[in-house]
């Protein structure tokens, strides 16, 4: 079970990183067209995508046992999405054994600060303000 997830975490990883590169190279992540932008079904599923993150993000927060950690693994996730779940989740399962209980993965806690959560909420957090720049 641990392969498997380990193996579809890495696929998530390989795909966000491309289809998020593919897209950026097609267009600029604020240059999508305000009817675009408006319409009920993006917005259904921004609102969808960020649920979805606050949900998951409830777990790390249990995981954490550091505040840095924690705020930076919010950031990190508010800002790349599924780039920083499966992260945090790749970090989770090559962190035990293939023959390990997946309840040492769910229950564990970790102690001490997340280095890649501050990495990943650095480099979110700066492209984001960075776009953010280039609208205005």
């Amino acid at each position: 079970m641990i392969n498997l997830l380990r193996s579809l975490f890495i696929g998530v990883l390989i795909s966000m990183l491309w289809v998020t590169s593919w897209a950026s190279f097609k267009c600029p992540l604020f240059g999508v067209p305000h009817s675009v932008a408006i319409h009920p079904w993006f917005i259904a599923t921004l609102f969808d995508a960020y649920w979805g993150f606050v949900t998951f993000y409830i777990w790390v927060a249990y995981k954490e046992t550091r505040w840095v950690s924690k705020i930076s693994w919010l950031l990190a996730i508010l800002t790349l999405g599924n780039i920083a779940m499966s992260v945090f989740c790749l970090i989770e399962l090559f962190s035990i054994k293939s023959k390990d209980s997946i309840s040492s993965i769910l229950l564990l806690r970790k102690q001490g600060i997340s280095y890649t959560a501050l990495i990943l909420a650095i480099l979110g957090t700066s492209v984001t303000l960075y776009a953010a720049y280039l609208i205005n």
